[in-house]
């Protein structure tokens, strides 16, 4: 470190090392781990119940392994395992695969309801995880929660949070489908690979959109300090 240069700022050497550890863990719990290990024991002669059973072993030992690393369980992650519970008990009960595959669903249609229930209540479930997310006391979090005074910006978290309830819906029809009209091997692979396709698409389309949302904001602040000037194209489109 140079003389007069900042120090560094604690914990943010160690960005790159959560991400690479929250995707292997991804790569490793969710994705790869459960496929192999559920290819392994068919090949070996188990049924369809029993390696199902088995294979979501690694999902909930990494929400755990998450929760114990992280030192909290988040909520996403007890639904999750919530929905892990409920499929076991449904497959072993009924001896019925798809049953269990279904189990997957769970958490996106409490995630889906979720959401959409919470635009009756005062914030909106998407504005309260993105306060989470960046935490109420860093720089970020007090300025998104600061910003929650401003209509335009209350009604651009509501319009996420239907878009995100909606689009998680349809994510559960998609996998009901899936899990009905195909074969047990394929429903696992979709029920595993869909949540974050789902989730890097409704992200990317957050993105986006709260860029446009925050310039015509910005557009509409400069055209009300300065009333003599030309109002902006895409603001008056918007209004």
């Amino acid at each position: 470190m140079t003389a007069g240069s900042p120090p560094p700022r604690p914990g943010r050497s160690r960005e790159p090392i959560t991400r690479i550890r929250q995707v292997a863990m991804i790569i490793v719990f969710d994705l790869g781990g459960p496929l192999l290990v559920y290819t392994l024991l068919r090949s070996a002669g188990l049924s369809t119940v029993a390696a199902l059973v088995i294979s979501g072993i690694l999902p909930a030992l990494g929400i755990a392994i998450g929760a114990v690393v992280d030192r909290r369980l988040d909520i996403i992650g007890v639904v999750v395992l919530a929905g892990l519970v409920v499929g076991t008990v449904a497959g072993l009960v009924s001896h019925n695969a798809r049953l269990y595959l279904v189990e997957g669903a769970v958490p996106s249609l409490v995630f889906a309801l979720a959401c959409l229930g919470s635009l009756r209540s005062a914030k909106p479930l998407i504005y309260r995880f993105a306060v989470e997310l960046l935490g109420p006391g860093t720089a970020k979090g007090r300025e998104v929660v600061t910003a929650w005074q401003y209509p335009g910006f209350r009604r651009a978290f509501r319009v996420i949070t239907a878009v995100w309830g909606v689009a998680y819906l349809i994510e559960v029809a998609a996998r009901l489908v899936v899990v009905e009209t195909t074969s047990t091997g394929i429903a696992l692979l979709f029920s595993k690979l869909i949540p974050y396709i789902f989730a890097f698409a409704l992200s990317g389309w957050t993105l986006s959109y709260g860029e446009h949302e925050k310039k015509k904001a910005e557009q509409l602040a400069a055209a009300a300090a300065d009333p003599g000037a030309p109002a902006a194209v895409g603001a008056d489109a918007d209004r």
